[in-house]
């Protein structure tokens, strides 16, 4: 089942006209419309997912100026210290009563610090009504913090969470806050629920990012950004949660396909919902949103599979990333680890690189150092500097500049053929 299919080679090209009656290309043509509404639909939608995270982006990054500027003032300075060091206590303390986890005391940190300050936002602006700008931009800003960095925690520890089959907190709190930042915070990013639970862990982590997964990029050249565009005008039909529903069902896992089912109808109530209730609100805190977590997930999906081995596609250990960066929030870099032993918790990730390091030499794993997920995403695709890629390369034996960039080219060249027009990947 795909939402956009191939067109075949002959609708592109000019064909003898006594090869087919004029009734037969008629039907192929108006077969061909719906795909291509599809497609132009999705493609539209990737463009509006880029506007809407520069405009995020541009407020996030002002964030991150004016707190550092804020920064050099030396009292102001030591008071930030201060408060965040007795805030981190108090959550030490809280952690050890309503998690299952002490060590997931930063997923809780943000869970607190979301909670007071995105949701009371949005609830303001219901009860106020008419759309305040002033709450528009304070929703961005404590939705993505300065640098995105709120953003990149958000998804780690839902990423996290979704392996928890209990989630974060202990049983005695579980039936008030079971799976709290997916299905609830989730909400408020454009995050469907079930897609962590259930797509990432049943499906991702089935496919390893192999060609069957629908968040694949070996048919993509990680180096070309108009690749990407059409890369994130596909991922549209997972962030609605359809092109997952479509792969449950058609392999006939009837448990799976119910749960999208009803995770893609409680965030439509929601979306609906709120533009009912006022449809300028519903563009500012639930559209802007659901279009940034497309272009969030994307990127994501993007890099974090994207030296794959033409010649052995499947490959896990070929195609999975590692980045080691001094900020890697919940270890989050260590993705290989992470697939290879996906219930291991976070903070054994390290220690576990090291009891796999002589498979991941054997397979030709790459590993990248001083770098964050983001900004391999703008080396790799917007910059397309392999030059610096090189250098932050981690050699498992010892290899050239030359000969690392050679390795790099071979590695992010398409495994398979570029969907042609039309063909999604999604579904």
């Amino acid at each position: 089942m795909q939402f956009v299919g191939q067109l075949a080679q002959a609708d592109l090209n000019d064909v003898r006209k006594d090869t087919r009656s004029k009734t037969y290309w008629r039907a192929l043509r108006l077969a061909a419309i719906p795909k291509l509404v599809f497609r132009c639909w999705a493609v539209l939608m990737a463009l509006a997912s880029i506007a809407a995270v520069s405009l995020m982006g541009v407020l996030s990054f002002a964030f991150y100026g004016a707190a550092t500027l804020l920064g050099r003032v030396r009292s102001l300075r030591d008071a930030y210290q201060f408060l965040s060091q007795a805030y981190d206590r108090f959550l030490d303390r809280l952690g050890q009563k309503v998690l299952r986890d002490s060590r997931d005391t930063p997923a809780l940190r943000l869970m607190v610090s979301l909670t007071l300050t995105a949701v009371p936002i949005f609830v303001i602006q219901l009860v106020l009504g008419k759309p305040r700008l002033l709450l528009a931009i304070a929703f961005y800003l404590s939705l993505c913090g300065p640098k995105f960095q709120r953003s990149a925690r958000m998804f780690s520890a839902k990423h996290l969470e979704a392996h928890r089959p209990q989630g974060y907190f202990s049983e005695k709190y579980d039936k008030v806050f079971g799976r709290y930042v997916e299905f609830f915070l989730g909400y408020l990013y454009g995050d469907l629920p079930e897609l962590g639970r259930t797509v990432h862990v049943r499906l991702h982590h089935k496919e390893n990012g192999g060609p069957n997964d629908n968040a694949s990029t070996m048919g993509y050249d990680r180096t070309n950004p108009l690749h990407f565009l059409w890369y994130l005008s596909d991922n549209i039909w997972t962030t609605l949660g359809l092109a997952p529903y479509a792969y449950f069902k058609a392999r006939g896992d009837v448990k799976n396909q119910r749960r999208m089912f009803w995770g893609m109808t409680r965030y439509f109530v929601y979306f609906a919902a709120v533009f009912i209730y006022d449809w300028r609100i519903g563009i500012w805190f639930a559209l802007v949103p659901l279009l940034s977590m497309n272009f969030i997930m994307a990127i994501t999906s993007w890099v974090q599979h994207a030296f794959c081995d033409p010649e052995h596609p499947e490959d896990y250990f070929v195609n999975t990333v590692t980045v080691v960066d001094e900020v890697n929030f919940m270890n989050e870099g260590y993705h290989l680890c992470h697939h290879h032993r996906s219930s291991l918790h976070w903070t054994e990730m390290p220690a576990h690189l090291e009891r796999i390091r002589d498979k991941m030499r054997d397979s030709g794993s790459l590993v990248f150092r001083d770098l964050d997920f983001m900004q391999l995403f703008i080396e790799l695709t917007l910059l397309r500097r392999m030059d610096v890629l090189a250098e932050k390369l981690v050699p498992w034996e010892p290899m050239n500049h030359e000969q690392r960039l050679a390795l790099l080219a071979q590695r992010t060249k398409p495994a398979t053929a570029l969907p042609a027009l039309g063909e999604s990947g999604a579904l």
